[in-house]
């Protein structure tokens, strides 16, 4: 609950802070958004959210990310690395995507990502790999889901 008291006292003062910005508007105005944080009486963040990448999201949550994959199973990721061979990159990085019961009680299997980072020390390609977003994580998640439904088919 709010410091400034309960939930419908903040209803009531977001209502009429809509309603006072729409009066005090003239119709030739451009609308602005209406900011709920700042008529909540919070602080609005400059930038994107902090837990947009890998690395922020543990800071932020103190733990890895959670997916839903395209089989509608749930899945947490983390991040694995090999050596390649290859002097230009010498490490690479992968996922690795562990699928959880729908209790969460017990690993149910996992499927990998192909190669999505490299770099020429395993910690620089970890660090590269905690920069990928939650967006490129879920995206290679289901990537490694039909990978490995299609070598299932075969």
């Amino acid at each position: 609950m709010h410091e400034n008291g309960n939930s419908g006292d903040i209803l009531r003062r977001l209502e009429e802070a809509a309603v006072r910005d729409a009066a005090e508007r003239s119709a030739g105005e451009a609308e602005a958004p209406f900011d709920l944080i700042r008529e909540a009486g919070g602080e609005a963040e400059e930038g994107p959210a902090k837990d947009l990448t890998f690395a922020g999201y543990v800071t932020t949550h103190d733990r890895v990310p959670a997916f839903e994959g395209s089989d509608g199973q749930p899945y947490t990721v983390d991040i694995d690395t090999e050596e390649t061979g290859d002097p230009e990159r010498p490490w690479a990085g992968f996922l690795v995507f562990v699928r959880w019961a729908d209790t969460g009680a017990g690993i149910m299997g996992h499927v990998v990502s192909e190669d999505v980072v490299w770099g020429a020390t395993e910690d620089e390609t970890r660090e590269r790999a905690l920069d990928l977003t939650l967006y490129e994580l879920k995206s290679e998640l289901d990537r490694a889901i039909e990978r490995h439904r299609s070598l299932l088919e075969e």
